[in-house]
C-alpha cells in the first residue's frame, strides 16, 4: 500500500458496489490472528527462564504498551493526510523515515514467515535437539522415510497449501484493498478458534497431569543455575516483544471502520484476548513439561502417552496449531509483499496489475522462506533477533518517536 495513494484505491480496477464498513468482531479476529502467531510457541519457555511472576508481569506490561503505541499511531494518522504506517513516518521524518519503517516491516514479516515454516517443519517432521531426537507426526504415523523428511514435507506444504492461499488473496484483492482484510475475517475467526482449541487442549492435559501428580512445582521467580545464567534472563524480553508486534497491520484493518474509535476498541479487545491466551498456555505448558520445555513447545508433544486418549490429544494439539499457522500465513504475506514492492518499485504500477512482478515477488519470498526454515534450527534465536531489532522499532520506538516529533 503506497503512502502516497492511500488504501482507498482499488488494485485491479473500480468496484461496482460500495465497500461496507468493517465490523468490530471481524477486526478483533484479524488483529488477534496477527498477534497470535509463532510467538505463542515460546511463551512456556519464557516462564521456564523467568519464572511465573516476572513472565506474567512482562506479558501484561508489553500488552499495555502495545495498546498505547497503536493509539499513538492511529491518532497521528488521522491528524495528518496519510493512511499507512510508512506515511506517518514520512510526515514525521521525511522519506528516510518511511524507508526505515518499510525496511523494519520487511525484516519482521520475513522473519515471521520463516518462523511459521520452522514450526510447521517441527510438527510434520520433528527435529534433533543435541543428542535427543523429536519425531514429527508423519514420522510417528508412517515411520522415518525420505518423503516425510523435514525438507520434503515443508516443500510439499509450501507448494500445495501456502502457494494457493497466497494467490487466493490476490483474487480477493480485485475488489479493492478495503475488502481484503475484512474478507479474511472468516479465516481469521477459524484461525483464532484453532489457537483457542490449542490452549484448551493444552490446559486439559496439564490439569490431568496435575491431578495425577506428574507435574513439577513451578518456579515463581528465576533460578540461576547451570541451565540459566543472568544474561539468559534478557533473552526472554525480545520474544515477548515479537509476540505482540502486529503494528504493520493496524492501518489496513483500521481504515475499514467508519469511526477511528472502533479500531481502538477492537485492538483493546484483541490484546486482552491474546494476553489471556499467552498467560494460559504459558502457565499450563510449563506445568505440563517443566524444565524440559522446548523453545517450540509443540516439539514436547511428540512424547508417547500412557493412554490412547492422551496420544490423540498430543496429535490434535500439534495438528490444530499447524493449521492455525497455515491460515495466518496469507495475512502476514500481504503486508510483506506490498512493502517490498513499494521499496523496490516505487514508480511502477500497482502490484496486482502486473502479473509478472506479482508472481516473481511471491515465488522469491516463498523460496527464501523455505531455504531459511531448513537452515535455521531453533525459533528461539530468531525471536531474539527480531524482538531486539525490527520488531521493537515497529512496536514501540517508532510510535514514541512520532509523538516526540
Amino acid at each position: 500500500m503506497s503512502p502516497t495513494v492511500g488504501v482507498s484505491v482499488p488494485l485491479l480496477g473500480e468496484s461496482n458496489g460500495a465497500v461496507q464498513p468493517a465490523s468490530v468482531p471481524g477486526a478483533v479476529f484479524n488483529v488477534a490472528t496477527s498477534i497470535v502467531g509463532a510467538g505463542i510457541m515460546s511463551i512456556p519457555a519464557i516462564i521456564k527462564v523467568l519464572g511465573v511472576v516476572p513472565a506474567i508481569a512482562m506479558i501484561i506490561v508489553v500488552a499495555v504498551l502495545a495498546e498505547l503505541s497503536v493509539e499513538f499511531l492511529m491518532r497521528f494518522t488521522h491528524s495528518g493526510e496519510t493512511t499507512t504506517y510508512a506515511g506517518v513516518m514520512r510526515e514525521a521524518f521525511g522519506s528516510p523515515g518511511a524507508l526505515v519503517a518499510q525496511a523494519c516491516v520487511i525484516i519482521t514479516n520475513v522473519g515471521g514467515l520463516i518462523l511459521y515454516l520452522i514450526i510447521i517443519g517441527d510438527v510434520l517432521s520433528g527435529k534433533q535437539d543435541g543428542g535427543e531426537v523429536h519425531l514429527g507426526i508423519l514420522q510417528q504415523w508412517f515411520g522415518i522415510h525420505w518423503w516425510n523428511s523435514r525438507e520434503f514435507a515443508l516443500l510439499f506444504t509450501l507448494v500445495f497449501v501456502m502457494f494457493p492461499l497466497v494467490l487466493y488473496k490476490r483474487v480477493v484483492f480485485a475488489f479493492g484493498v478495503l475488502e481484503l482484510v475484512e474478507s479474511l475475517k472468516y479465516s481469521s475467526a477459524v484461525s483464532t478458534l484453532l489457537a483457542v482449541a490449542f490452549v484448551g487442549i493444552c490446559c486439559g492435559l496439564a490439569i490431568f497431569a496435575l491431578v495425577q501428580g506428574k507435574t513439577q512445582t513451578p518456579k515463581l521467580f528465576p533460578v540461576l543455575d547451570n541451565q540459566t545464567s543472568f544474561f539468559d534472563l534478557f533473552t526472554a524480553v525480545p520474544v515477548v516483544v515479537t509476540a505482540f508486534t502486529f503494528h504493520f497491520n493496524v492501518h489496513p484493518i483500521g481504515f475499514e471502520f467508519a469511526k477511528p474509535s472502533q479500531m481502538t476498541t477492537a485492538v483493546r479487545l484483541a490484546l486482552l484476548l491474546c494476553a489471556v491466551i499467552y498467560i494460559t498456555v504459558g502457565l499450563f505448558g510449563y506445568l505440563l513439561f517443566g524444565d524440559s520445555t522446548q523453545s517450540d513447545i509443540l516439539i514436547n508433544f511428540d512424547q508417547s502417552n500412557d493412554s490412547v486418549v492422551g496420544s490423540v490429544f498430543n496429535t490434535l494439539i500439534r495438528v490444530s496449531y499447524a493449521l492455525h499457522i497455515m491460515l495466518v500465513f496469507p495475512l502476514l504475506n500481504f503486508s510483506l509483499r506490498s512493502n517490498i514492492d513499494e521499496v523496490l518499485f516505487p514508480n511502477k504500477p500497482m502490484l496486482a496489475t502486473d502479473n509478472k512482478r506479482f508472481m516473481i515477488l511471491t515465488v522469491v519470498l516463498l523460496v527464501f522462506s523455505y531455504l531459511a526454515a531448513i537452515a535455521i534450527p531453533d525459533i528461539w534465536y530468531f525471536f531474539q533477533f527480531l524482538g531486539s531489532t525490527s520488531a521493537v522499532c515497529l512496536a514501540f520506538i517508532f510510535p514514541g518517536s512520532i509523538v516526540l516529533r
